[in-house]
């Protein structure tokens, strides 16, 4: 038999080519169309642990394995940074990634609207919105504003008068979503009003007396409204959700204000994610949706099922994407 020699130059490059395989195989969870998945997933929820995303992710990551929808490992990590905008710019350096699966929400637009970030959800693969949680705006027990009218009367006579507060950046969600309530209502020189961004607990700040009113989400604030500790004065969803005494909370409709907000969450791959992979996604999400464990969760933390396959969800992105712009521009932070 012939002996075949490879010098170490060859050898070298045999191996380089093999390894580069290797890591094309891995970066693509060793996937084609026919065995896709395969291999430990990626899901991100690209804030800390305990909030709203990491939340919505580890119960996607769990109901999909429970139901067997998907067979394969996914594990969770977080990736905090800059509210989102840095796992984002994280992102583009997975273009065609397989394996990657991240939660975003409204601050993946509000993010690239203020040039925070240079990226937005159009350098992401949007697969499908699954759920909405709505805002709310709550006041002390003992606060002299006793509906969300009160407020806005006394922003209108003076745009300094009312001090509110949250826990995302100027320009960001929490700041918006009243923005465009009291833009709804005629509230003039809406970059005049006093906004305070807390890095903590702004419920403390709002007990504590620092500001009067806390713009937040309706689920983190309803045991200190169900306590009586706080007074939730309107809500954005274009209905009454909830029972007992979330559902006694008004909508900023009922309150006069024609204006809702939506703080939905949803699922996205990396850019130019394979269509093979969008497809299963899609498809997973879909039946995930209908299940009814998915939806004995939606009840237990008090989400909405919203959910809207890929195509929708871009539509949506796209026609919500033009309604904070005029908000954006009212008040100054508009970088584009």
């Amino acid at each position: 038999m012939k002996r075949v020699c490879f010098s170490k130059t060859a050898l070298v490059s045999l191996l380089l080519v093999l390894s580069l395989f290797v890591m094309s195989c891995e970066k693509k969870g060793g996937s084609s169309a026919a065995n896709y998945p395969s291999g430990n997933l990626d899901f991100v929820a690209p804030a800390g642990a305990g909030g709203g995303w990491d939340l919505t992710i580890r119960t996607v990551a769990k109901v999909l394995g429970d139901t067997k929808i998907v067979n394969v490992p996914m594990p969770v990590r977080n990736a905090p940074g800059a509210g989102g905008a840095v796992h984002l710019a994280t992102l583009q350096a997975k273009k065609d990634d397989v394996r990657t699966i991240t939660v975003y929400s409204p601050p993946i637009l509000f993010f690239n609207l203020n040039g925070t970030s240079q990226y937005g959800f159009r350098d992401t693969k949007p697969l499908a919105r699954l759920i909405a949680d709505y805002a709310a705006f709550v006041v002390k027990a003992d606060s002299p504003y006793k509906t969300i009218n009160d407020v806005m009367a006394a922003l209108k006579r003076d745009p300094k008068s009312v001090k509110i507060g949250g826990t995302s950046a100027v320009g960001s969600m929490d700041h918006v979503q009243f923005l465009i309530i009291a833009q709804a209502d005629g509230v003039q020189n809406l970059d005049q009003i006093d906004y305070v961004a807390f890095d903590d607990d702004g419920t403390t700040q709002l007990l504590g007396g620092h500001i009067d009113l806390f713009s937040t989400s309706l689920a983190d604030v309803m045991g200190l409204v169900e306590s009586g500790d706080l007074r939730c004065l309107a809500q954005t969803a274009d209905r009454r959700i909830g029972t007992g005494v979330k559902g006694d909370i008004p909508t900023c409709i009922e309150s006069g204000i024609n204006a809702t907000f939506i703080n939905w969450r949803g699922l996205f791959g990396a850019p130019e994610m394979p269509d093979y992979a969008v497809d299963y996604w899609r498809d997973a999400l879909k039946r995930l949706h209908e299940t009814p464990e998915w939806q004995a969760v939606c009840e237990q933390y008090g989400w909405d099922d919203i959910y809207l396959d890929a195509p929708e969800f871009e539509q949506f992105l796209e026609k919500t994407e033009e309604e904070y712009i005029g908000v954006m521009r009212a008040i100054g932070m508009l970088a584009k």
